[in-house]
């Protein structure tokens, strides 16, 4: 398993990461195998949200009482959790009571004496960066919170949180697949008339940022062809696709998930994926992509593949 940097926190991460958004409706058992596959083939950094289950914070609480870990196996693994998504009446919050109130239940809910990593989720058009640096000063001061980040944001969003954030921010969680890749497509076909991926919609140059300023990206939906429309992995639209997956698969002697995957960990940016799943053969397959060192002519094969424009 390959590491990354954190931000420049100095911590380095492995780049997969096991999402748990799904696990409100696992048995005991069932958590623990996917936890327990995931640090077998070394992923011990593990992704919540306050909204993830059918209540706010109940995927958090089933991981915590599945596992009841002990302080020394605590220890030994990241927690990153995110705040900011009101379900009810669908709004986005970062004012400063919700960031604590928030952070502070994730931590009762997690069982624990402090969040590894709080990302603010999705952007709040109504933000106010003062209250931001508020709750994270808050936090930071008091031990609940280790590390900052955000999820969705563009360059210019960031930007507006460090007029007045000092800490540092260390990741931002981003959709990223190898067809849903406008973040990098559109660094490929800059300035061609009448190219879809030509246009910007990432608030400009979100990939090249993060480099420049020691951002670490995470790539939520990895698999997915686009907006939640289903996964890659033998999709009727995609043959190509999935005739290059499975013959990188067959020559590196892994699955088509292991090639997917090393097709954004390859990215010399150091991005992390971030998994959704809840089998932990599939953590596993997807594992062995961490460090699998593709050729630049079959990353580029894979992104035209897919259907992007590469001139």
């Amino acid at each position: 398993m390959r590491s990354v940097p954190l931000g420049p926190s100095g911590i380095r991460v492995p780049n997969v990461v096991a999402g748990m958004m799904r696990i409100e409706d696992l048995a005991d058992a069932d958590i623990r195998a996917l936890y327990e596959r995931s640090r077998e083939v070394g992923v011990d950094f593990f992704d919540h949200a306050d909204i993830y289950g059918s209540s706010r914070h109940g995927c958090e609480r089933r991981f915590a009482e599945a596992l009841q870990l002990s302080s020394s196996e605590r220890d030994q693994i990241t927690l990153q959790t995110k705040t900011g998504i009101v379900p009810e009446e669908w709004h986005f919050d970062h004012s400063y009571e919700h960031i604590v109130s928030s952070a502070e239940a994730s931590l009762e809910a997690l069982r624990t004496d402090r969040i590894d990593v709080l990302l603010l989720h999705r952007p709040d058009a109504l933000v106010e960066p003062d209250e931001v640096a508020r709750a994270f000063d808050h936090l930071e001061s008091s031990g609940k919170v280790r590390a900052f980040g955000v999820s969705n944001h563009t360059p210019r969003q960031i930007d507006l949180l460090k007029t007045a954030v000092t800490q540092p921010i260390v990741a931002n969680q981003v959709q990223l697949s190898v067809t849903h890749s406008t973040i990098i497509a559109q660094g490929l076909a800059s300035n061609m008339v009448g190219e879809d991926d030509s246009l910007t919609r990432d608030g400009g140059g979100i990939v090249d940022y993060s480099r420049i300023n020691g951002i670490t990206l995470q790539a939520w939906s990895p698999f997915q062809k686009g907006f939640f429309d289903g996964v890659i992995f033998g999709a009727e639209e995609y043959p190509e696709l999935n005739a290059r997956l499975d013959a990188l698969a067959a020559k590196y002697g892994v699955t088509p998930t292991a090639i997917a995957t090393a097709w954004i960990t390859r990215h010399p940016a150091g991005i992390q994926v971030v998994l959704g799943t809840t089998n932990p053969q599939r953590v596993a397959d997807a594992a062995a992509g961490s460090d699998i060192p593709l050729s630049r002519a079959e990353w580029y094969g894979l992104i035209q593949a897919a259907g992007h424009k590469v001139p």
